[in-house]
């Protein structure tokens, strides 16, 4: 997937702050250095300047220093390092540690009905169904003392900004008590859609005891899906919930951001393919990359799906980069999926691409009567 450039505008690294740019230049120290040892003092010093700033409660600094990277190499460096943080328990007295964590939640809905207006509640109204899932089959490293809030939330909810402020609330309330989030409801539109949402927890366990450690969703999975969509379901709409791991908080924006594109990219390629088949033949692929002054970074992938025999039917969709991912691991998601749904022509575009058609005015898609002969096929 090299053919393909990163179209993300990444900040000046004149404008960062010092501290952030202190920061930025010890993480590219660590990625350069020639010992393990050289690349561990740097480490360290960074999680002693990140440690600070939490303690400080400065949430608004903590995420300065990300959204400033300079480079993607850079910033997941420094946000490996703030989810590790983020993931150790941190010490309540008495001999214990409280770990803060998130479980990231695709929610995809469909609408069977065509009154409008309907919406998926923000609230679980049972969350003791969703505890005794977790406890029964061994989630939280089997752990069984831990709570969640009842509360589905949105990324913005436990962003980075908020970080330093959840990790204090969580110790004040001994991760008993759930935290006090609000819930974001989901509103059913037409059509088929992945929602992203949030189940936020916290345990007590012995200092150092890593909960969080196994990254796959166990045989805990199925019953905690089946017991969201029970409760979540409402007259007028289907229901299917794909809960990922229980992480912590950066970790589960992160992974919870990819699930819902990966997610979304599925229903795109598998409706979109549906229909090209049935009306026009095997349809072709192009990937490319195009600057986007509304997509994450200023930049995203495309994905233009069309058939010689009506090449006026082409369908599009529109891939985000989320901060810290490279262009390459999206663009091989991409090719992998389309070669899972039996598409044998795919194109990869090289270079970087204007959003905008200058004919249609709408976002530009390529097809491949229209691209260069550099184009990268991936037969």
């Amino acid at each position: 997937m090299d053919a393909l450039s990163d179209p993300r505008r990444f900040p000046d690294p004149d404008a960062a702050p010092s501290f952030a740019a202190a920061l930025h230049s010890l993480a590219a120290k660590s990625l350069g250095a020639p010992t393990g040892r050289e690349a561990e003092a740097s480490d360290a010093t960074i999680r002693g300047q990140l440690e600070d700033l939490v303690a400080r409660g400065d949430g608004e600094a903590l995420a300065g220093v990300l959204a400033s990277a300079p480079t993607v190499a850079v910033y997941r460096h420094l946000w490996r390092s703030v989810s590790r943080l983020a993931g150790t328990g941190r010490d309540a007295g008495g001999g214990l540690a409280v770990t803060l964590f998130a479980i990231p939640i695709v929610v995809v809905v469909a609408s069977t009905d065509s009154e409008p207006g309907v919406q998926l509640p923000g609230v679980v109204p049972d969350v003791s169904a969703l505890v005794d899932a977790l406890r029964e089959h061994g989630a939280l490293a089997a752990n069984r003392a831990f709570g969640l809030a009842n509360a589905l939330v949105s990324a913005s909810a436990i962003d980075i900004a908020r970080l330093p402020a959840l990790l204090a609330s969580c110790l004040l309330a001994d991760g008993h008590v759930p935290l006090a989030l609000a819930p974001a409801p989901i509103d059913v539109t037409a059509g088929e859609r992945a929602h992203l949402r949030f189940l936020v927890g916290s345990a007590v366990a012995a200092p150092g005891a890593d909960l969080l450690r196994d990254a796959s969703v166990g045989a805990w999975g199925m019953p905690l899906a089946r017991s969201l969509i029970t409760q979540l379901s409402v007259r007028g709409a289907t229901v299917v919930a794909l809960p990922r791991a229980p992480m912590s908080l950066p970790a589960a924006i992160a992974q919870g951001r990819a699930a819902q594109r990966d997610v979304s990219a599925q229903l795109f390629t598998s409706n979109a393919l549906r229909a090209l088949r049935a009306s026009a033949g095997e349809p072709a692929a192009v990937i490319s990359a195009h600057i986007a002054a509304d997509a994450p970074g200023g930049g995203e992938l495309r994905v233009s799906l069309s058939s010689a025999f009506d090449p006026r039917d082409a369908q599009g969709l529109r891939c985000p980069l989320h901060p810290g991912e490279r262009v390459a691991d999206v663009a091989t998601m991409l090719v992998d999926l389309l070669h899972d749904c039996r598409v044998t022509d795919i194109r990869v575009l090289p270079g970087v691409h204007a959003d905008r058609d200058p004919v249609t005015g709408g976002p530009l898609l390529f097809k491949p009567a229209t691209i260069p002969p550099s184009a990268d096929s991936r037969h």
